[in-house]
């Protein structure tokens, strides 16, 4: 098992997102990583179809009752071009549905985007999104879920991540 590189985000690729639905999310961000050269030609395509068939919001009120919910989309290897993780705070809460109850949705604030082209380190980069969402204190919490620039969430992630 191979092990997944010490930071899987940078700011230049952390971004705020004025989209209201989870489909004009992922088609925006996919755009910009296709043309960063991040992700593939079908990745757009791959990761609404992936997100209709395989829910990824997580339920956070587990963890603690006053966090926002926060969705991991993703996509098969094929389609990305690298391993990084792709933060976006959201303007506006947008419905993703349950990853462990599909057809419940959830109000979410934040995206962790996974890019794997190896995976193997798949369930080792969900296990750090989890790690660093437990380890947040209440501020870092607010901070993150209120977050209205891409430095403001960088600056929350950056060495958490």
């Amino acid at each position: 098992m191979s092990e997944v590189k010490e930071s899987l985000v940078s700011i230049e690729d952390t971004f705020i997102s004025e989209a209201t639905t989870s489909e004009e999310v992922l088609k925006e961000i996919g755009l910009k990583l296709l043309e960063k050269g991040l992700v593939k030609e079908k990745f757009v395509e791959n990761i609404l179809e992936r997100e209709e068939n395989y829910p990824t919001g997580l339920d956070l009120s587990v963890i603690n009752p006053s966090y926002d919910n926060i969705a991991v989309p993703h996509t098969e290897g094929e389609y990305v071009n690298t391993t990084k993780v792709i933060p976006v705070g959201l303007t506006n809460k947008i419905v993703f549905h349950n990853m462990i109850r599909p057809k419940e949705p959830l109000e979410v604030s934040n995206l962790f985007i996974i890019l794997n082209n190896s995976p193997e380190e798949q369930s080792q980069i969900l296990a750090k999104i989890m790690d660093f969402i437990n380890s947040l204190d209440i501020e870092e919490a607010e901070a993150l879920f209120q977050a209205s620039t891409p430095s403001n969430l960088y600056d929350v992630i950056k060495n958490k991540l």
